[in-house]
């Protein structure tokens, strides 16, 4: 293996900083066939992400599926793609929050960058940038707040993998998932007020429905805890809401292939609600750090026209935290308790 060649250390004016990377899932870099392509092939080929017996997937993947997925990942892509400069709104949104983070610890010897799981950036060039940053400490922060080995886990994976090619190896901490830490359920609680009041509705006559990105069944009965993340996420939610158990739902969305995964899923349940008597309600996505195709293209265009054409009426989302002071505070105050002691001098 080769190492990456190290700068000389200068012993007479040392610096030290401790660098911060935040980390989320990844975008296309366009929704060209061929961009959508090595985009979708990275994340697929995942062995976090699909487990199955590795031959037959690379077939599977290969020669079948990405003659096609592509196309229709960039079909929704191109409905939520942010054309003023041309990348997709979480790229958009994952800088913003960089930069406002940054500039919250300006002063400090804390450098703030991201990165991406799938895609660009990648973790192993922001490492490398860190590093040419003098940071001798890194804090990896996957933007999961429920831990799943299908995302956090695939984090290390990566992390790791870049850090072998290291010579000078900084100390490096992974930050926990923060499911069920107050302020994040305060923010979630915040944005679910703000947004009832945009669209002039209550809780007293419209269901919430929180729904989390899905996994294989299997997945959670061979140990993955993220169910029992997403359902703590979701009580705590609504004792903050001071809700009944009637008026919050949890669902699952974003399935593929023919297994079973999580359920309720998302788009049965919403389908089912109007013939239940359930004819309003709003969606918030609590594992979503940053709106993305899945909150943007999923769950506002098509959960809104699927709920629409089975007789509700009122539907509407919850923007993710993005960039938004809640979410700034927040993230400020997990990345300072994960600093506590892992500071350099």
């Amino acid at each position: 293996m080769k190492y990456f060649t190290e700068p000389k250390p200068n012993h007479e004016k040392p610096e030290a900083n401790v660098g911060v990377l935040l980390v989320n899932l990844g975008t296309p870099s366009a929704t060209d066939y061929f961009s959508m392509r090595r985009y979708l092939k990275q994340f697929l080929s995942d062995p976090r992400v699909v487990e199955v017996n590795r031959a037959v997937w690379w077939f599977v993947l290969n020669i079948i599926l990405l003659s096609f997925i592509p196309f229709r990942s960039a079909k929704n892509y191109k409905k939520i793609w942010n054309r003023a400069i041309n990348e997709s709104p979480l790229l958009t949104t994952t800088r913003a929050q960089t930069e406002k983070l940054q500039a919250a610890f300006k002063g400090q010897k804390v450098v703030v960058d991201f990165a991406m799981r799938y895609g660009e950036p990648s973790i192993e060039e922001k490492i490398k940038e860190l590093k040419a940053k003098k940071c001798k400490k890194i804090l990896i922060f996957p933007l999961y707040p429920q831990y799943s080995a299908v995302t956090t886990a695939s984090v290390c994976d990566n992390a790791f993998d870049a850090l072998k090619k290291v010579r000078w190896m900084p100390a490096i901490k992974v930050a926990s998932p923060y499911y069920k830490h107050p302020k994040y359920i305060n923010a979630l609680k915040n944005s679910v007020e703000k947004h009832l009041k945009s669209v002039n509705r209550s809780l007293k006559d419209t269901k919430l429905i929180c729904s989390y990105h899905g996994i294989p069944k299997r997945y959670f009965e061979n140990g993955d805890p993220y169910p029992c993340h997403c359902t703590k996420t979701t009580m705590d939610l609504q004792k903050a809401l001071k809700l009944n158990n009637d008026q919050i739902d949890l669902v699952y969305q974003s399935r593929f292939g023919k297994e079973e995964w999580m359920q309720p899923y998302f788009d049965k349940h919403i389908e089912e609600l109007p013939s239940k008597g359930t004819k309003n309600i709003i969606v918030i996505s609590p594992a979503f750090a940053a709106d993305c195709v899945e909150t943007l293209e999923e769950l506002q265009i098509a959960g809104a026209e699927d709920f629409s054409e089975h007789g509700g009426e009122h539907y509407s989302v919850v923007p993710c935290l993005n960039d938004n002071d809640d979410s700034i505070d927040m993230l400020k105050t997990l990345i300072e308790e994960e600093l506590t002691g892992f500071t350099v001098d």
